[in-house]
């Protein structure tokens, strides 16, 4: 079965321009309800909540900032653009301030409008899923993990299954990707919920100190050992431990490790007898851990153990169009932390971060994001904005070939022929997809219809 047409409320008092607008935008596959004046928008809004609302800003019996004041008092949450053919600076800063998400003049491009339609109704799913990610509770349907791809939905699906067992867990992942959020995803999905959930990094521990970190240490134990002091695994008693990096910890503890699963008990430093715990283990680990068996840095009995339930967390380049879901999402947590208003991706931006590999995953991303609000002094992100090493394979794309080996100017091409040339790689590179391809480059179909046109005619 289909889903159902994403609702949008036009308001709009130019009849042609409404029929215009409400014809392109349902031929884009979105169900268009329309409304010549402020009180028939009231009405319409009463009516039915829209996903989005389009209004011109002046109307017969009021004007589109009234429209506003009324759906952000009763209907919050639902994008916003103003469109007139009055437009100025202020009006727009007003707007914006105001609420609106977005400030259009006319004459309207529809590819542009519809471009931005598209554009706030993925931020605004990513409000939602962001809202979800901040849930503890256990209905949360995402789990914390954003993400619509396969890969992530196949993994909450094994998080719901593994989170049922009370049998340790093995987490396998690449730097970055998120092994960290799986495991509390894991935690709050268990009957272990309630309890503490205690994470540690063994890589972060001198090996010298990890046993009684760990399985804590009576008073007098060792030098320095001035008072009795709990241990991790108490800590996490009826809850969860998450060890992290588990490859990084010693053969010597990795056996005191197996004892505690096997036996649920702990024994610490100086004393002489052992402690019954509660706890579930989680282990997460971005290292071969069959490969450190082979090599003798890992114990085989252990590792089987923790094997038997194993996840693996997907990087990021397998994980398709997420990478927009999270870069919307970072970038609203550092705007909010930045005290910076409204701020958006341009299309080439986002493209080129889809084009990226992020060999850091998800964390590399999170950063890349917040560098770009930091350095981007205007409301729409552009690549210059993201780091160099990202930006570069965009840069790349454009000089590889075109700039001439060279140093004599007149064997230099002229702006025509690199213009035609840019143009038929990125037509290659969408497989001839104009739309898409325009989104791209920046600028409207009619205009990428008409260079095509004028290469042709050069050809």
């Amino acid at each position: 079965m289909n889903e159902p047409a994403t609702p949008i409320l036009l308001v709009e008092d130019d009849r042609s321009l409404s029929q215009l607008l409400a014809e392109e935008l349902e031929a884009d596959g979105f169900t268009v309800t329309r409304a010549a004046g402020l009180a028939e928008a009231r009405d319409r809004l009463r009516a039915g909540r829209p996903a989005l609302i389009v209004s011109d800003l002046r109307l017969p019996d009021g004007d589109g900032m009234q429209v506003l004041a009324f759906q952000q008092a009763e209907y919050p949450g639902i994008p916003f653009i103003v469109i007139t053919a009055f437009g100025t600076v202020d009006q727009a800063v007003e707007a914006l301030k105001a609420g609106a998400d977005d400030f259009l003049t006319k004459p309207l491009s529809t590819d542009h409008l519809r471009l931005k339609i598209r554009r706030l109704l993925a931020q605004a799913d990513m409000s939602r899923q962001l809202a979800e990610f901040r849930s503890q509770q256990q209905g949360d349907p995402n789990l914390g993990l954003v993400g619509d791809s396969l890969e992530m939905e196949r993994l909450r699906a094994e998080i719901r299954q593994v989170a049922r067992s009370h049998a340790a867990v093995l987490i396998n992942g690449e730097s970055g990707t998120g092994k960290e959020l799986v495991a509390r995803a894991i935690h709050r999905q268990s009957d272990r919920a309630e309890q503490a959930f205690v994470p540690v990094n063994c890589a972060g521990i001198p090996p010298e100190l990890m046993e009684s970190e760990f399985f804590g240490h009576e008073a007098g134990a060792f030098t320095g050992a001035r008072q009795a002091r709990r241990g991790l695994f108490a800590e996490a008693d009826g809850g969860t431990l998450l060890l992290d990096e588990i490859g990084e910890m010693p053969l010597a503890l990795q056996a005191k490790l197996l004892r505690v699963l096997q036996e649920g008990a702990i024994k610490p430093v100086g004393a002489d007898h052992e402690e019954p715990v509660d706890v579930r283990i989680l282990a997460a680990t971005h290292v071969d851990l069959m490969k450190a068996v082979e090599e003798g840095h890992f114990r085989e009995d252990l590792y089987y153990r923790l094997e038997t339930l194993s996840l693996r967390v997907p990087p990021l380049r397998e994980r398709g169009e997420d990478v927009e879901l999270l870069a919307m999402q970072f970038l609203k947590e550092a705007c909010r932390r930045h005290n910076r208003g409204f701020v958006k991706f341009s299309e080439v931006t986002l493209q080129v971060l889809k084009d990226y590999p992020f060999p850091g995953n998800v964390r590399e991303l999170a950063s890349a994001i917040e560098r770009a609000v930091t350095f981007c002094e205007g409301d729409t992100i552009q690549p210059e904005n993201l780091p160099e090493r990202i930006r570069k394979r965009q840069g790349q794309t454009v000089d590889d070939g075109l700039a001439p080996a060279t140093g004599q100017i007149s064997q230099w091409p002229t702006l025509e022929t690199l213009q035609k040339e840019y143009v038929e790689r990125v037509m290659a590179a969408v497989d001839g997809n104009k739309r898409r391809a325009a989104q791209i480059l920046g600028i409207n179909r009619r205009t990428l219809y008409r260079w095509l046109d004028a290469g042709q005619h050069h050809d």
